[in-house]
């Protein structure tokens, strides 16, 4: 399945994908791999601009979709992130966008304003590392009066030195809480990791007694988890569908190789094996299109198997993404694991967002815990 996309959804991606192939081509991001943002400063501005950050916000609050279907919309925007192993925290600033999405204050309207336009980046400090559990990092959010206390730190945080705000999400008494977040807070802290995209940055965040005040909440105080539910929903759908258009993009480089590349007289693409290699593939990136597609459908309709449906494409994808990538590489032979040949930014790209917001595993012991929860229902 793929969606059937309409003229102004094709146009849609077809302006990002033209915008991405000028401002960020491969060579020009290798220039940056030591550059603090990993892009150059009007980039992200310009993309919002474009609309990259609004999909998942109303009219009425300055975003806008162009289909009314906004996160089948920001797949196809994802996709082309991944297509050309773009660089910019598209994940973070559009969950943190929707999340502030009809929140009455007015801190909170302003930084949705910033963000929707590109003019400021919005981190997510949701995404635990790939030895945590999801979302329960190790932040707690306590009252202290009238002002809320956070405590503790998270990693990895994309965009962390470069964002101006945060949404964090901590453990309080009775439930989970979040917060909006200055990153001038007093007490708050980012210290740089590295990463393996060398498009992408992360930070650690530590939170020493950070003070905030209380209309600072986004939701209601320790009742947090309807929300983050769909955050990591957004997530899984925009990783999804990006590690699809990295594969694609891997894919495609892979299948030129191997009829141009000759040995003994014959194209690569000649030998059954190998046929049997590129079969396995195009089944898996098949495969992946759907499920991708599917998830953002199952969102877009808030149907009762987003979920499950987003848990399945995370991890299949997850799974499959990497997979394929490495074939990739193998049948590149020694050129594909040179830093010179762009094989390499996708498959960074596809290892990335497979630990993002939730690892193959960790969404498949989700899809576990949903179905006996069914089951005990039934």
């Amino acid at each position: 399945m793929r969606h059937v996309l309409t003229p102004d959804q094709e146009l849609f991606q077809d302006t990002t994908a033209r915008f991405l192939a000028d401002r960020a081509p491969l060579s020009r991001l290798r220039k940056l791999r030591d550059d603090p943002a990993g892009y150059e400063p009007d980039y992200w501005r310009d993309g919002g601009e474009l609309g990259w950050c609004m999909p998942l916000v109303g009219e009425d609050e300055g975003g806008g979709s162009v289909s009314g279907r906004g996160i089948v919309d920001l797949s196809l925007l994802a996709y082309e992130f991944g297509r050309h192993a773009a660089p910019g925290p598209l994940v973070d600033c559009n969950v943190v966008a929707a999340a502030l999405s009809g929140q009455p204050g007015e801190m909170q309207q302003n930084a949705l304003g910033e963000v929707l336009t590109g003019k400021a980046i919005a981190a997510s400090c949701l995404g635990a590392a790939p030895w945590q559990e999801l979302g329960k990092a190790g932040v707690t959010i306590r009252k202290d009066g009238s002002q809320l206390v956070i405590s503790g730190s998270v990693r990895p945080v994309e965009s962390a030195s470069q964002a101006s705000w945060l949404l964090v999400t901590g453990a309080s008494d009775g439930g989970r809480t979040q917060v909006l977040v200055p990153a001038s807070a007093t007490g708050l802290e980012v210290r740089p990791l590295k990463s393996i995209d060398v498009t992408r940055r992360f930070g650690q965040v530590t939170f020493a007694d950070v003070h905030v005040p209380e209309s600072a909440i986004v939701g209601t105080f320790a009742e947090a988890e309807a929300q983050i539910a769909q955050q990591i929903r957004h997530a899984a759908v925009i990783l999804t569908a990006e590690s699809v258009g990295a594969m694609d993009s891997a894919f495609d480089m892979t299948v030129d190789w191997a009829f141009e590349r000759y040995t003994f007289g014959r194209a690569l693409a000649s030998y059954q094996a190998l046929k049997h290699r590129f079969a396995d593939m195009k089944s898996w990136l098949e495969a992946s299109h759907a499920i991708s597609d599917a998830a953002a459908d199952a969102v877009a309709d808030a149907s009762d198997t987003a979920d499950e449906v987003c848990s399945a494409a995370k991890s299949y994808v997850g799974q499959q993404g990497v997979e394929l990538a490495q074939d990739c590489v193998q049948l590149h032979g020694g050129i594909g694991v040179t830093y010179e040949h762009d094989l390499h930014f996708y498959l960074r790209r596809v290892t990335l967002d497979r630990l993002l917001y939730g690892t193959p595993a960790e969404h498949r012991r989700m899809i576990g815990s949903m179905q006996i929860k069914q089951d005990v229902m039934a």
